[in-house]
């Protein structure tokens, strides 16, 4: 009798066992979307605290900035087509230059090919007198200038390697209310360091020639920033200086922690924010599991160059100057068109290296971060990160200067704990450099949650991962659990936490 019930019991036990499986996924499931819920809820508080903030600091009436009918606007209009080849505006473009153009100071908020620089470029041609540009890089200045002028609109620098014909030119450019300078850019370090240059530019204040006030990439203001400049520090004497002069500050990465400290740095009372989407509807966004071997790894690199990437441009960042000079040997050996990029390199090299990538001489830049600002080439079709950045706001920068005209790109991040041991100590001395890098390798060991959710978190912003539209790897999986297009299982979640708690 007994041996009979053996095999139904054995079923039933089955059963059990299946219906525990189902009910502990359920309850994983759960889980997960209260996790998710949680942080929609702190991310929704801090836009709700942020907002208020705005509005309790500022005591300005709400005005339509959108509008086409300002003194101004006509004027606007024809310099848009006549100056700058365009006929229509981007997203938030229109409202930033009649906010400056009306002498309001202005924060802009924008991704990395949204058309930052027309926002002050201009209202620089449409107002009396030039705009001051504050640059972090004389080679972000030296592209600006080489586009201003194809289009002849009248601008120049001054730096460190400025003749001092050329210095004393300018300064005469300044105060003269018959000169046609638009655009004046300058390096931070000449606002901290130049009681002749303050003195001119005193001069040109006084004479109504200072038309405002222009801060590019003006999250380097704050040490909270991920990328922290001690001369930004200093542009506060600019508003003490010149009380009357618009500001307007630029920036495709920043917190609302970093704006308002930028705020206070720069001596900004009630500035008005303008925050475009972080989200570029063209990038689709990986995460791939590092091979542990470097020759997988330009194997893997090289099929995507040979195959996907046929023909195509690139950028590949890596963590080292080394690791960047390796990993370029590797793939030319292979036949790829590759050149190196990075700080210690001479000044001619990298304007070479550059110049022949951008004429596609080269298909792949192998860079450090010093491959940065001011890359305005826009059929960048694929950025393949060697290595992890060592934050959500350098890899958001890093890889948007894929797809800039608005045509699909990729955007593949390798990612091995390895790695981040090596990131941890370049960052351990940095304000919150941890804090920085744990968010990363959340980003990256994250299987499940849609990458644009992740990035939209810990820029303050809601997202809906339905209107990724399956552009990212864990959206485009049909097992949410596997990385996309591998089939690869993450290592157990008791790993990573061992490997973070480390850090």
């Amino acid at each position: 009798m007994a041996t009979d019930e053996l095999p139904a019991l054995v079923d039933q036990l089955d059963d059990v066992t299946a219906e525990l499986r189902a009910v502990e996924a359920q309850i994983q499931e759960l889980l997960e979307r209260q996790q998710e819920l949680l942080q929609r809820k702190r991310t929704l508080k801090t836009k709700i605290q942020r907002l208020s903030e705005d509005a309790a600091t500022s005591a300005e009436v709400v005005e339509d900035w959108s509008r086409e009918d300002f003194s101004w606007s006509q004027k606007v209009k024809e310099e848009l087509q006549n100056s700058f080849h365009l006929n229509t505006f981007r997203n938030l473009q229109l409202e930033t230059i009649n906010a400056t153009m009306g002498g309001k100071d202005v924060f802009l908020i924008m991704p990395t090919g949204g058309g930052k620089s027309l926002c002050y470029q201009l209202p620089a041609v449409c107002s009396t007198g030039f705009t001051l540009v504050i640059c972090p890089l004389v080679s972000l200045m030296e592209d600006q200038l080489m586009v201003l002028e194809r289009l002849t609109v009248s601008s120049t620098s001054l730096n460190a390697a400025s003749s001092k014909d050329h210095v004393k030119w300018v300064h005469s450019e300044m105060i003269d209310r018959n000169s046609r300078l638009k655009l004046l850019y300058v390096t931070p370090e000449k606002i901290a360091k130049s009681k002749l240059f303050m003195s001119r530019l005193e001069k040109a204040y006084q004479a109504g020639r200072l038309a405002r006030i222009a801060i590019d990439e003006v999250h380097c203001c704050s040490q909270w920033g991920h990328d922290f400049r001690p001369d930004y520090k200093t542009l506060g004497i600019l508003r003490r200086q010149f009380p009357n002069a618009p500001l307007i500050g630029l920036t495709a990465t920043a917190t609302s922690h970093v704006l308002q400290d930028v705020q206070k740095l720069l001596c900004v009372q009630r500035p008005l924010r303008f925050t475009a989407s972080f989200n570029r509807p063209n990038l689709f966004y990986q995460v791939r599991n590092k091979p542990s071997s470097a020759n997988d790894f330009i194997e893997d690199i090289v099929k995507l160059i040979n195959g996907r990437y046929k023909e195509q441009s690139g950028i590949i960042y890596c963590f080292s100057q080394k690791d960047s000079e390796q990993v370029t040997i590797s793939l030319q050996k292979l036949g790829i068109r590759a050149g190196t990029y990075h700080a210690n390199m001479e000044a001619r090299d990298k304007s070479k290296v550059h110049t022949l990538w951008t004429e596609n001489k080269i298909q792949v830049v192998v860079a450090t971060v010093a491959f940065g600002m001011g890359i305005d080439k826009p059929d960048v079709r694929f950025v393949i990160h060697h290595t992890m950045s060592k934050s959500m706001e350098n890899y958001y920068q890093e890889s948007g200067r894929a797809g800039r005209d608005d045509q699909p790109a990729d955007c593949i991040l390798y990612s091995g704990f390895g790695d981040i041991f090596r990131i941890s100590s370049m960052v351990v001395m940095e304000n919150v450099g941890q804090q920085k890098l744990y968010e990363m390798v959340r980003y990256c060991q994250d299987f499940k949650s849609c990458r644009r959710v992740l990035i939209a978190q810990h820029f303050d912003e809601v997202w809906d991962s339905a209107q990724c539209d399956r552009m990212c790897d864990n959206c485009r999986s049909e097992k949410s659990k596997y990385v996309a297009n591998q089939g690869v299982e993450p290592e157990p979640r008791e790993l990573h936490l061992w490997f973070l708690f480390r850090l």
